[in-house]
């Protein structure tokens, strides 16, 4: 279960302090990657390689995984009501990726978004799973994400739940090689997206957002993949 493991390590580091906003990349100095965002991997899988970079006239965040994975996280608080903007880049697809199955659970690059839905909405059986997250990763681990993804197969708009967990519901926004190598925006209606993917009452609050998460993995497959992001945003919904 390494990619669901991943996953919630991504999810206790972005929820260890509350930011009620996004530091960009665009305003750090070229080198390490700085606080308030942190990188997080596992002491079993190889980590990401993770640096502040310039590209094509901007400082953004560059990612780069052999065989390896890893996650730039940080803390966000944020109504549900608004839209995580950011733009990223891959300079190739992960070819034996396959996201319906837990061996083929590798993408070139990630976007988690975490919710934080109270424990007693969820069932008997997911209350003792999270439960167990949070005796070994933390009480904050969270209890609802969405991962967007530039995946190898699947049509931009496929949505399932992860392999690993239904609790992580994936989003494929770019697919293939056509923009490969190209800067891509992405704009993302948060609220809307969760009650498609989670499909709650439509009487029912959407939890907070309460942080994000930056990735890239090839754990799984053991390839070679660099990924660049540049600054997130979130934009209260009018």
């Amino acid at each position: 279960m390494r990619a669901a493991l991943l996953a919630l390590s991504f999810a206790g580091a972005v929820l260890a302090t509350e930011r009620a906003f996004i530091a960009p990349f665009s305003t750090m100095a070229p080198g390490e990657l700085k606080a308030p965002w942190r990188e997080v991997a596992l002491s079993n899988i190889r980590p990401a390689r993770f640096d502040i970079v310039a590209e094509e006239g901007a400082t953004v965040l560059r990612a780069r995984v052999e065989a390896a994975a890893g996650s730039a996280a940080h803390a966000v608080d944020s109504p549900p009501n608004a839209f995580l903007t950011w733009r990223w880049k891959v300079d190739r697809t992960v070819e034996a990726a396959d996201m319906t199955r837990k061996a083929g659970d590798d993408f070139a690059a990630r976007v988690y978004v975490f919710f934080d839905l109270p424990l007693d909405a969820l069932s008997f059986t997911d209350r003792l799973r999270i439960r167990l997250a949070r005796a070994i990763y933390g009480r904050d681990v969270p209890t609802a994400a969405i991962c967007y993804v530039w995946d190898n197969r699947h049509a931009a708009g496929t949505m399932m739940p992860n392999p690993y967990t239904d609790r992580v519901r994936m989003v494929v926004l770019e697919s293939g090689a056509s923009r490969v190598g190209t800067w891509v925006v992405e704009r993302r209606d948060l609220e809307s997206d969760y009650r498609l993917a989670f499909a709650p009452p439509p009487d029912e609050q959407v939890p907070r957002v309460s942080g994000i998460a930056a990735s890239t993995d090839t754990d799984q497959t053991g390839e070679t993949v660099t990924a660049w992001f540049g600054d997130f945003r979130i934009e209260s919904r009018p």
